[in-house]
Order: C-alpha cells, then structure tokens, then sequence
C-alpha cells in the first residue's frame, strides 16, 4: 500500500533530502504530493488520502485537518505551530511535530545583525558613501558606544538565551522576562529577571521571542511603546503578529520609540507599498532570520524523519500535543 505524503509548501529548492529521508525509512511505497498552492480548498482536496502532512508556513486549517481522513502525523518545518489547528489534530488523535531547536545560531546572529546595523547606522551610512559624501555627514540616530547599553529579551528560550550569550560578548548589560522565569533559577551569568513593564523601561533594545499564542498576540503594543525609551529600538525576529502593528508604525511617526529591525510583519507577504517601508527609522528583512545551508538541510531531514517515526509507530524527537496519544490514530512507543 502507499504511504502519502503531502507537503503544503516550502521555501528552498528542492524536497530531494526530505524524500530520501522518507525512501529510506518508508520504502519504496511512499509517495510524496508537493501542494500547487496553500489555499485551504486545495490542501484540503490533497488531504483526503495522505497518511501525513508536512507544512512550512500554509495553514492548516481546521478544514484541512478534518478532510485528512487517514492523516497520522503533521510535521511543522519549524519552532512555531501558529500555523496549524493543533487543537483539532488532539482531538482527532493526529500527533503533531515540530523541531523548536534547529535554527537557534542563525536567529540570535540576525538579531545581532540588526541590532549592529542600527547602532552603527549601517544602512545610513552605506548611502552616504555611495554617494560620494565621505566628510564625516552625521547620522539621523546618533551613534553611541554599545557597551554598557541594555538589551531586553521577550521570551528567554533556546534563542532568547542565545541572544543573551552574543549580547553579552559585545558588553551589554542583559534583562529578562518570561513567565516561566518565576520557577526557573537557572539564569546564565550577567542575565538578570525583569518584569516586562520593568524591561520596556530600562531597555535602549528591545528583542522578542515568545512564540505566538492568545496571550502573546499584540503583546508589544501602544502600551509598551509607551513605556520605552525614545531612544530605543525594537527587534522582532520572532512572529509578526506579537508586535501591533499599526502601533509600532505610529510609535515610530511621532518618536515614542526611534527605530525597529523587523524580520516579521503581521502580513506573510505584505504589499510592496506597506507603509511601514516607506520609514527611514525601519529595517526589513522577508523572513530570512532562520536561513542558512546548514539550518534548512537540517530543518529537511529532521521534518522527514519525525513524520517516518510517528508512521512506523515512533515517539518523535519533539511533540506538540501529548495530548492526542491516549486515543492516537498510530500507537507511539
């Protein structure tokens, strides 16, 4: 019989390392069905007959889970799973995977990025010296020494404290908050626990983390544009919709904060007339924060072999929902 693979969508060349994952662990019976589109109705069409879906950024719906009839795994290419109804796979005892650890270097180096890029006014002054104009032109954001500055990190994970660790070597004094600080004391030297209200106000950068859930969702808002600092500068590299969107933009209009590094944006693909791009006080990135050789390659061959351990009856390497095993379309051991 067939073993049926679907996958929504992906954003490297090719599938080659993830089906010859899946060949070798699955056989020759495995069929891999690559998604025309993410449009619900299409995936949901595809669904029907697949024993497995893996997904990048296409949601999957409730629609789309429902319709997968025989579906005994859906394997998220990633850390966040925003993008799928988790709660309905539990419910119809699909086991739902994801690799929340295989990017950690490639983030907390992009948070650096922008963080560097800002502070020594990077982008400014490549324009300047393009220009001609090497008499020393002075940048619209003053520069300042970096040690001795402050960073804050929302949501102190794998990246949040990898972050910490690169901060640190540049000499910045790092604050913390996440509400699972309060039961974990194992802080690394030169972290301290903050509460959010406290890191916002003493904070020149601002760095996000969380992943996206009910209670993240607008987390950085009006209200926490307004107790920072004018001068400083916020950085997500996290999901998009963590931060409000419209209040960032006015928060940048009238100075309440002086600029962002935005890796995210609320929209997937937002239009190329976004107000946001015409700022002069915002970098923007499309999403490229996770990228390297070495972490898609790895993000390929792990995706594919969590869904070869779910279908051969394999507890994979990371769970999403344990609670879909008691009545589980596959029994894991």
């Amino acid at each position: 019989m067939t073993t049926r693979i679907l996958i929504t969508d992906f954003v490297w060349p090719s599938t080659a390392p993830e089906r010859e994952v899946l060949a070798a662990g699955l056989g020759d019976g495995v069929e891999v069905v690559e998604a025309p589109d993410g449009g619900e109705e299409t995936l949901a069409a595809l669904a029907v007959d697949c024993d497995a879906i893996m997904t990048c950024f296409a949601q999957v719906t409730p629609a789309v889970v429902r319709a997968a009839e025989r579906c005994r795994c859906i394997s998220r290419y990633g850390v966040g799973v925003d993008n799928i109804a988790v709660d309905v796979a539990t419910d119809l005892g699909i086991p739902v995977t994801y690799v929340p650890d295989y990017c950690v270097d490639e983030v907390s180096d992009h948070v650096m990025a922008l963080l560097l890029t800002w502070n020594r006014q990077v982008s400014f002054y490549d324009g300047i010296a393009k220009a001609g104009r090497w008499e020393g032109t002075p940048s619209p954001h003053p520069l300042t020494r970096l040690r001795g500055q402050t960073i804050g990190i929302v949501g102190f994970g794998r990246i949040g404290r990898a972050v910490a660790d690169k901060a640190r070597a540049f000499g910045l004094s790092v604050l913390a908050y996440d509400p699972y600080l309060a039961t974990d004391g194992n802080l690394p030297n030169g972290v301290a626990a903050a509460s959010l209200d406290d890191l916002l106000v003493a904070s020149d950068y601002v760095t996000v983390h969380t992943p996206l859930n009910d209670e993240t969702r607008g987390l950085i808002g009006e209200r926490a544009f307004g107790l920072m600092r004018a001068s400083a500068y916020l950085i997500n590299c996290a999901r998009g919709p963590i931060v409000d969107e419209p209040a960032l933009y006015a928060a940048l209009q009238d100075g309440s904060i002086a600029g962002a590094g935005l890796d995210v944006m609320e929209s997937a693909s937002p239009p190329a007339d976004h107000p946001m791009f015409a700022l002069d006080n915002v970098i923007i990135t499309p999403h490229v924060a996770f990228l390297s050789q070495q972490s898609v390659l790895e993000l390929e061959v792990r995706t594919a072999q969590a869904t070869v351990d779910v279908l051969q009856g394999r507890m994979p390497e990371f769970l999403v929902n344990p609670g879909a095993l008691p009545h589980s379309r596959v029994a894991l051991r």
